[in-house]
């Protein structure tokens, strides 16, 4: 098969699809790779790292949609990307269809067959190729909370783990999943007085095993929600539901109750923020004030860390990659149905579940999909 990985344009996007290791692999596979020129310099490699790895370096991306039966990108494609996707090309990268209708519209038009990273299911039910990107996600969010308690940042001028006799500030944390549980970990190693709301006593039962009395685990009501962010210095909005947009658990009227100067970091921004205040922002322009509150919402925080970010990935991803390039669109999906959840839109058709009803398409199922194509 023919791989095509262009520079990622997302504003202040510095991963790469793949790796010089990974595509030694395919390569190794007896596939071909092409490389945009110079789209690996944000990880340290350049084109002649991925040219001894057996890639081809291609001036243009507008040669690599032209030539490639796959590309495999990090983030979403940009509108004019998705005019260069061309009927049964597969496309492989973060999708995050559900707050983007504009992207929905355009991937239909293209006639491609479009596999989120962040809908492909393993056989336990979790979501192998999220992980990396969440755990990276979730440690920066503690990391850019406490930068943005600075006064000279425009926060209330807190030191996240506090001092001898001087009180820490307090973290709240939205959500017990794998966001939420990196956040909890990074902001008790910081000192932080950690707080954690979710929905299932069962998870909080899990998270309370694992930290102890260092951490407040409170199940996720409205009373509670409001007391506990009344209260915080620093709220991480670290709530998913796979697909579809982030619920909007923190209303405006809820903001405003917050400490002036206090912190919120949304990281469900890239689902549609969990708060009503909530809009993305880049690592260029990284936060604004709304309701005396300072908002942190970069929706691609892991590519600030593109170094870590893109080898995480990768060790997620090349099995995927290697089973599409080896065994063929249809086999490969019809070999793992968690891996044809992936499946988001399939020449013109929405094959994911929650898109279709936010979005009001009609929904095909993606595993009856391709087992038809398979006979």
């Amino acid at each position: 098969m023919l791989i095509g990985v262009p520079k990622e344009i997302k504003s202040d996007e510095y991963r790469i699809g793949l790796t010089p290791e990974s595509v030694e692999k395919l390569t190794q596979s007896g596939h071909e790779v092409l490389i945009e020129q110079n789209a690996g310099l944000g990880i340290g490699k350049g084109n002649e790292a991925y040219e001894d790895s057996g890639a081809e370096i291609v001036q243009t991306r507008e040669e690599i949609f032209q030539r490639a039966e796959m590309i495999v990108k990090v983030k979403e494609p940009q509108l004019d990307e998705c005019a260069l996707l061309r009927p049964d090309q597969i496309l492989f990268t973060y999708l995050h269809l559900a707050p983007d209708p504009e992207q929905v519209k355009a991937l239909l038009a293209s006639g491609c067959r479009a596999i989120a990273y962040e809908s492909v299911k393993a056989e336990d039910g979790t979501y192998p190729l999220l992980t990396p990107m969440s755990e990276v996600a979730g440690r920066m969010a503690v990391q850019a909370g406490a930068t943005c308690l600075e006064k000279a940042k425009g926060g209330l001028g807190r030191l996240i783990g506090g001092v001898t006799n001087v009180e820490p500030a307090e973290v709240v944390v939205i959500g017990g999943g794998v966001v939420g549980y990196n956040s909890i970990e990074i902001a008790i190693g910081m000192q932080a007085n950690v707080t954690v709301l979710d929905k299932s006593a069962a998870r909080l039962n899990q998270l309370e095993s694992v930290f102890g009395d260092k951490l407040n685990a409170v199940i996720a009501t409205q009373e509670n929600n409001q007391e506990c962010i009344k209260a915080a210095d620093i709220v991480i909005g670290a709530v998913l539901v796979p697909g579809a947009s982030a619920p909007k658990l923190i209303s405006r009227e809820l903001v405003k109750s917050m400490k002036e100067g206090s912190v919120l970091v949304d990281v469900a921004i890239d689902q549609g923020g969990c708060s009503e205040t909530s809009r993305p922002t880049t690592h260029s322009e990284p936060t604004y004030e709304e309701e005396g509150v300072l908002h942190y919402c970069v929706a691609n925080m892991p590519g600030a860390v593109p170094m870590t970010s893109t080898y995480a990935l990768n060790n997620a991803t090349i099995p995927y990659v290697l089973s599409l390039a080896n065994n063929g669109f249809n086999q490969a999906l019809s070999l793992d149905e968690g891996f044809c959840e992936g499946l988001n839109i399939h020449a013109g058709r929405v094959t994911i579940t929650a898109v279709a009803e936010e979005l009001e398409y009609e929904h095909h199922d993606p595993i009856e999909l391709i087992k038809s194509l398979s006979q």
